[in-house]
């Protein structure tokens, strides 16, 4: 594999973009080989990486399909229910409780 050339922080041409800057601009990589690299410094640890990709060869993001729509919003519906009780609680189970807020702190329920 050749060496990708690396900048520095905000010094990186026209022309790249990471894989964010690309999907704010509608785009993918597209299969395409990393053109560059930037490297954020930090005092104790190495540097923050990120993967620069060339726009030109960036390819527009493929459109949703209604099988994925379905399948999206199955999984944050599966997000909302409790193992616990099985009721929709209304907003998205937070992974630490691994339940409702009812259901994790009983006791607050009667008061």
């Amino acid at each position: 594999m050749a060496a990708v050339p690396v900048y520095r922080w905000r010094l990186a041409p026209d022309g790249l973009a990471t894989r964010r800057q690309l999907r704010a601009r509608g785009l993918r990589p597209g299969g395409q080989d990393v053109a560059a690299q930037v490297e954020r410094p930090r005092r104790r640890r190495g540097p923050l990486v990120a993967y620069l990709y060339s726009i030109e060869q960036a390819k527009p993001v493929r459109p949703m399909t209604p099988a994925k729509w379905a399948a999206l919003a199955k999984a944050n519906a599966a997000r909302r229910i409790c193992p616990a009780c099985r009721r929709d609680a209304g907003y998205v189970i937070p992974p630490t409780l691994g339940m409702c807020v009812t259901c994790a702190y009983p006791e607050h329920e009667a008061a």
